[in-house]
């Protein structure tokens, strides 16, 4: 609740606080799109291995920044990637 002071009177405000205060957040390029890929191939871990986690899980959409097309397509293609043993199930 933020205050305002009108004529010796004190009056309470339910406006709402920012969450960012000074923070300016910038949007997320996919990185397939940048570089106008289509299909994603399995066979190239270098790049699948930057969309998964150190224990083998595929990362989510808000912390890689791929849009939902190649969201898809990369979900696909690490699940082939790990049927063909090029990327692991889960590490210990």
């Amino acid at each position: 609740m933020e205050e305002e002071v009108k004529e010796g009177l004190v009056e309470k405000t339910n406006a709402p606080r920012p969450y960012n205060k000074g923070r300016v957040s910038r949007k997320k390029v996919c990185i397939f799109c940048q570089d106008k890929i289509d299909e994603i191939d399995y066979k190239d871990v270098a790049r699948l291995r930057k969309c998964i986690t150190e224990k083998g899980k595929i990362n989510p959409r808000r912390m890689t920044g791929v849009c939902a097309k190649h969201q898809r397509g990369l979900s696909t293609a690490v699940k082939k990637a790990r049927v063909m043993a090029l990327l692991p199930y889960r590490t210990k």
